[in-house]
């Protein structure tokens, strides 16, 4: 009976120790309600940020793809030729038949960088051009311009540069 009586006594003191959650069912669904709100804000700013990083030309590896054109129709984009990567494929769709004027702008203002080559959908090719290039396109698909230095010319072009595409139509 003795121990009987100090057990009950025991589980009396713990109990009374322990803290009270003070938290209604009304202050819980408020909090989800809130945190929910926030996920939500969160996904619409990082799709925002997906959308504007979409929006450019970039280079990836040896490849820029010519995607995004701004109002003008002039596709733009930076590139860079280094050690690794020697050659730069610029990679644009061609959806009416008509006139390219492209131009390679380097960093440094002049450098042994040019339009090696140019691929037409029917893998055709022709080259090499200058630092700037008008031919007319006359197949629909997707071209390929090759940017690089000139082998007849030393010390090859390795640095940052500009690069712009513009197609007029007839």
């Amino acid at each position: 009976m003795k121990n009987y009586t100090i057990l009950l006594l025991s589980i009396f003191f713990f109990s009374c120790q322990q803290k009270e959650n003070t938290k209604t069912s009304v202050d819980v669904v408020s909090d989800t309600i809130s945190a929910t709100k926030n996920k939500v804000e969160n996904k619409k700013e990082e799709d925002k940020k997906e959308e504007d990083k979409k929006e450019e030309n970039k280079q990836i590896g040896d490849t820029i793809a010519m995607n995004f054109s701004d109002e003008k129709g002039l596709f733009t984009a930076e590139g860079s030729l280094d050690s690794i990567h020697s050659r730069i494929y610029i990679k644009f769709k061609n959806e009416d038949s008509g006139e390219l004027n492209a131009t390679i702008i380097p960093a440094t203002g002049k450098g042994n960088i040019r339009f090696n080559q140019i691929i037409f959908p029917d893998k055709s090719s022709d080259g090499p051009f200058g630092m700037d290039l008008k031919i007319p396109l006359q197949q629909k698909g997707n071209h390929i311009l090759v940017i690089g230095h000139s082998l007849m010319a030393d010390n090859p072009y390795f640095g940052k540069f500009q690069v712009k595409l513009e197609n007029k139509k007839k």
